[in-house]
């Protein structure tokens, strides 16, 4: 891609994603994803009600009356992407090719959380780890990563989140905001890895799909490549029981996604590039608020 057409689409995923941020997400982002925990701010004289165990007894000692110790919200985040850059998300029959929506997807989370003034990270993977971007502030840094987005070419094909995850939980020692941007089109169980990184750290997945992974259109012979491997084969999607046969494996392997979500304890949201992302993320912050 040449330098200035990123430029452009920078700039053009920069405007939506700002102004998603600012008119949208600004107050569910903020309630759906809490800080480390209290820190101290200031102290105050005792008043009824307040709690003794936070009474400051040097201070108290020194005035001769009580004081108590308040403390606020640690509002600071560290929060990382962890984006699928594999084959795969080179597909879309709808709107929009699944990289695309990623990308504005988590461009949009990143300028709700420079709003909230916290550090953003990105983690690029496929069945490895492409590029680790590390955690800073601020609209250059953010530019930076879409940038990196938009033009990033990985080196291998094929997606492990078992990886993805497990690079996450050596990286970062203290507790960090992580969502996973993939289709989630993997081949070996993930489950364990994703437990043991959800108790360390607060992990989303958003999966991103296209329609025609779910059901086949009847269409008649139909060559179907696999993004990841580069198999190729021809199908013949007039025939009812292939479609439904195809549209039971999408079922069942939704299913068992949710299962690994649940039982790993991982808030998710799934999103087909024909829809529309800011309602589900929406729905997301607001079940979490």
């Amino acid at each position: 891609m040449e330098t200035s057409e990123i430029i452009k689409k920078v700039r053009k995923i920069e405007i939506k994603a700002r102004g998603l941020s600012s008119n949208i997400f600004a107050g569910q982002y903020h309630s759906a994803f809490k800080g480390r925990g209290m820190a101290f701010s200031e102290v105050r004289e005792y008043q009824f009600g307040d709690d003794v165990r936070d009474i400051d007894w040097n201070v108290t000692a020194r005035f001769h009356r009580p004081y108590v110790k308040v403390f606020e919200e640690e509002r600071e985040l560290t929060v990382m992407l962890l984006i699928d850059v594999s084959g795969s998300l080179d597909f879309g029959t709808q709107k929009q090719m699944k990289r695309d929506m990623v990308t504005e997807i988590a461009a949009t989370i990143a300028f709700s959380a420079i709003q909230n003034n916290d550090k953003i990270g990105v983690v690029f993977f496929s069945d490895k780890i492409e590029k680790y971007i590390p955690p800073k502030k601020g609209r250059k840094h953010i530019l930076y990563i879409i940038r990196e987005m938009l033009d990033f070419k990985a080196e291998s094909k094929r997606t492990d989140v078992k990886a993805a995850v497990e690079f996450l939980s050596g990286v970062q020692k203290r507790r960090t905001t992580a969502f996973i941007l993939s289709d989630f089109y993997v081949r070996n169980d993930f489950q364990q890895m994703l437990q043991i990184c959800a108790r360390k750290h607060d992990v989303v997945a958003i999966q991103v799909y296209d329609q025609r992974a779910r059901e086949l259109p009847d269409v008649g012979l139909m060559k179907v490549v696999d993004a990841e491997t580069g198999y190729e084969q021809y199908v013949d999607t007039g025939s009812k029981r292939l479609r439904q046969a195809y549209q039971k494996y999408w079922q069942t392997r939704q299913t068992q996604l949710q299962e690994t979500f649940n039982k790993s304890k991982v808030d998710n949201v799934s999103i087909s590039t024909n829809e529309d992302f800011v309602k589900a993320l929406l729905m997301l912050f607001k079940q979490r608020s």
